[in-house]
């Protein structure tokens, strides 16, 4: 199911797509203005005008559309995915090619589901996380290790500013100041 290409997404969205009242017919009229001005490779003016005809109903020419790009290959399904998804966001969030990959073995992260937790540990682990940290930095602290002991560590410490964040990295350079004017 991961494997899916647009096209095959295309197939399936299809019926989805053209049931009633799904698309308006200014949001195809976008669309299809999109892959025509943007990507005029995808639609040509003939084609942008053919399935913009006020003449035919909007269910047949948003099925034409459907058809006509896949039969143009997966470049132009995949365009017309970006564009669906910039002039119609929340009908693109409800896409049953979403849902199937979504709920796949191999999903990407929800982004809302949760309530805001990054763990289900409860704030007991985070502050016997953040009281080891604590006690580590004190024990450094009072009981500085011995410079013979690893000159290899102060030359890692020294570069480690260059990682963390600028507000952290002038309390250990602070720190190393010492240290480092001897290496």
């Amino acid at each position: 199911m991961t494997d899916q290409t647009y096209c095959d997404r295309l197939v399936q969205d299809t019926p989805f797509l053209t049931s009633h009242g799904r698309l308006s017919e200014q949001q195809v009229d976008r669309i299809i203005l999109q892959l025509n001005r943007y990507y005029p490779q995808i639609l040509t003016n003939k084609e942008a005008e053919k399935f913009r005809n006020p003449k035919a109903s909007l269910r047949v020419r948003l099925c034409d559309l459907l058809s006509h790009l896949q039969r143009s290959g997966e470049r132009d399904c995949q365009e017309f995915y970006r564009a669906l998804y910039i002039h119609a966001q929340p009908l693109h969030s409800r896409l049953p090619s979403r849902h199937a990959l979504q709920n796949s073995d191999c999903t990407e992260l929800d982004s809302g589901s949760q309530s805001g937790e990054l763990s289900d540990r409860g704030p007991m682990s985070f502050l016997a996380g953040l009281g080891l940290a604590v006690g580590l930095a004190l024990f450094l602290y009072c009981y500085p290790p011995d410079p013979k002991g690893l000159p290899g560590t102060r030359r890692v410490l020294g570069f480690s500013p260059v990682i963390i964040d600028r507000h952290v990295s002038r309390y250990l350079l602070a720190f190393l100041a010492d240290d480092l004017g001897g290496l």
